[in-house]
């Protein structure tokens, strides 16, 4: 699959759909969201360099176009006992880009790519998401349960420097020396399905002293206390006295981050909230998307500094 092929399925901003590939791992049906994805490329033994001492799913590194990038055995990984292989597997590379980083994840081959709603795929249950984070919901296709497959967290668990910058925690807590009082006064709201994202932005925002923060697990949560700030404001409140800025994940069940920044800003009573999207899939493309639907700012999930810095800008705060 070509970079223009792969544009010409992208669907329009603000609908609340995403595009999906399924793959499968033995018999099993998984998926993950076509924005990630580069190319599919034919599985080629000898293009493998493996890399002793790798841990158990770490191929090695493949050569691709005098490129290496790591490869990862999905299906040993998180699928061994739940992918039994049946008869003749054409096995392919998922070459997908993410977090500003490319790796290839070896799957025992794909089916199609299917358009569907976020309110259809159902988030993992809350102990489930605690325990098993390689999943962040479900949805049901043609009577098939696909798993949506996190893949920044098991790129994390091969390779800890992939994971949120948290020495912005050391960052943060030196700026709060400086700003003491001025950041707790601030109204803030984060939407993300992950929990270990979740909590990591938590502890680094309050280690800035940006201790004022309602958190929820997918858009529409969010946008339903929106909602209710929204009649609030219209009745004559100040809006900022309920929120000042809403960072958001860009993928999340039930309601995505693009569809909830669009709602934000086509509000006339809640189009001055600032908005930044934090997502592991923010590139050229998905930059020029997040403009469309009128985002302040955005950040790929590593840079929780950077984060932090357009926070002081957006809410006018100075050391």
């Amino acid at each position: 699959m070509s970079e223009y092929q792969k544009q010409e399925i992208l669907l329009e901003t603000g609908t609340n759909e995403m595009e999906i590939i399924e793959f499968y791992l033995g018999t099993q049906p998984f998926g993950i969201n076509v924005h990630k994805l580069k190319e599919i490329i034919t599985f080629d033994q000898e293009a493998l360099t493996v890399v002793p001492g790798s841990g158990e799913g770490m191929l090695g590194t493949l050569l691709l176009r005098g490129t290496t990038i790591p490869l990862i055995d999905l299906k040993s990984h998180i699928a061994q006992k739940e992918a039994d292989q049946e008869g003749d597997v054409r096995q392919v590379v998922l070459v997908c880009e993410f977090n500003d980083r490319i790796n290839g994840f070896k799957v025992d081959g794909v089916n199609q790519i299917h358009r569907v709603s976020w309110e259809d795929v159902q988030p993992m249950a809350s102990f489930i998401d605690q325990y098993r984070p390689r999943f962040t919901g479900s949805v049901n296709i043609e009577g098939r349960e696909v798993l949506i497959v996190d893949l920044e967290h098991i790129v994390t668990e091969f390779d800890s420097e992939s994971n949120l910058d948290y020495e912005a925690e050391l960052h943060a807590s030196r700026m709060q020396e400086k700003l003491p009082h001025t950041r707790e006064k601030m109204k803030l709201m984060l939407a993300e399905d992950s929990a270990l994202i979740r909590n990591g932005i938590e502890k680094v925002l309050k280690g800035a002293n940006y201790s004022n923060l309602e958190i929820f697990v997918d858009g529409e949560q969010c946008y339903n206390r929106i909602q209710e700030i929204r009649e609030k404001v219209a009745a004559g409140e100040p809006l900022g006295d309920y929120l000042n800025l809403l960072i958001s994940d860009i993928e999340m069940p039930k309601m995505d981050g693009l569809t909830l920044c669009k709602k934000v800003k086509d509000d006339s009573v809640l189009k001055d909230i600032k908005v930044i999207m934090f997502s592991s899939l923010i590139n050229e493309q998905m930059a020029a998307k997040c403009d469309q639907m009128g985002a302040d700012g955005y950040a790929t999930k590593p840079q929780i500094p950077y984060l932090v810095e357009m926070m002081d800008k957006f809410l006018d705060i100075e050391g």
